[in-house]
């Protein structure tokens, strides 16, 4: 890892955090961030909270690691209840942030489960209504990313199961969780630069993160009239579990970041801000935006 910093100390971004090449470093997906070298800054030590969702009752998926790890640290600092759903397969790093999101004195209940079903989904929203006593965050991470060179090798199985898990879960999650919602309540998508500039790897992944940047417009002015509002975050190159475990072939692996202007891949820690921002009051009069964060290859 880089240098010892927190979100607020000012050094050069270019240099905050490693660069490429990076060790080839296959795994299973969907992967561990405790078997990746060097390991991803979720902001277990460099995050600092101030209270910005105190109260709030928070539902996460894809929370285990990545992305959605750094979420859940950050909204426990920041006064959050959590529900965190992950895969079974992701117990040990599930586990990791139980554990640091507990020390926050928070409620945490962790619901390992597959969200690419639909009565999982609505099962894992009732739980969290039961469980938390409410729901006012959604926060839609969990993704399937493999690449495949070849139209002719991409399978209608994998076509549909990354659209299941990106795109479907996405759908069934706000479809549950919208009658639960009060105003002043968020719910926050992930996309991708892959929905502007898909890679020809990532057909069916570039695919569904298009269509999460077209529901997320769509269902913010749906709800808008109730108090709701609906935004996504459109990661660049990001240091994850997803890259490694099938998402990159390995020799893209060892190169991951090196084409944005900052020339480096950004860490779970540098995304949660732009997510605690969307899920506060601070950012009231957003909605139906989509928040880039990709190194310096600008959303159009």
């Amino acid at each position: 890892m880089g240098k010892t910093f927190d979100q607020f100390t000012m050094q050069d971004p270019t240099t905050q955090y490693p660069g490429p090449e990076f060790e080839k470093q296959p795994q299973p997906a969907p992967g561990l961030a405790r078997d990746m070298k060097p390991k991803p800054d979720h902001g277990e030590t460099s995050y600092k909270g101030f209270g910005r969702l105190a109260g709030r009752r928070a539902l996460i998926t894809g929370a285990d690691s990545g992305i959605g790890r750094a979420v859940a640290i950050a909204f426990a600092r920041e006064g959050a209840d959590l529900v965190l759903n992950y895969l079974p397969s992701e117990e040990a790093d599930a586990q990791e942030v139980l554990q640091l999101a507990t020390k926050e004195g928070r409620k945490v209940l962790a619901i390992p489960g597959d969200v690419g079903h639909e009565k999982f989904c609505k099962s894992l929203v009732d739980q969290t209504v039961e469980g938390l006593g409410g729901i006012d965050i959604l926060v839609n991470v969990a993704g399937k990313q493999h690449a495949v060179e070849n139209i002719a090798d991409l399978t209608t199985e994998q076509f549909e199961a990354t659209f299941r898990t990106n795109v479907f879960a996405m759908f069934w999650l706000c479809k549950a969780a919208l009658p639960h919602m009060p105003p002043g309540a968020t719910i926050i998508n992930t996309s991708s630069i892959q929905s502007y500039q898909p890679s020809p790897l990532l057909l069916d992944y570039a695919s569904t993160k298009a269509a999460i940047t077209a529901f997320t417009h769509g269902l913010a002015k749906q709800v808008a009239g109730k108090g709701i509002r609906v935004n996504a975050v459109a990661p660049g190159p990001v240091w994850t579990p997803l890259q490694p475990s099938g998402g990159q072939p390995q020799e893209k692996v060892m190169r991951f970041g090196a084409e944005v202007p900052m020339k480096r891949p950004g860490q779970p820690a540098e995304l949660a801000p732009i997510y605690v921002l969307l899920a506060s009051q601070e950012s009231s009069f957003v909605t139906g935006e989509i928040y880039g964060v990709t190194g310096g290859n600008h959303l159009p």
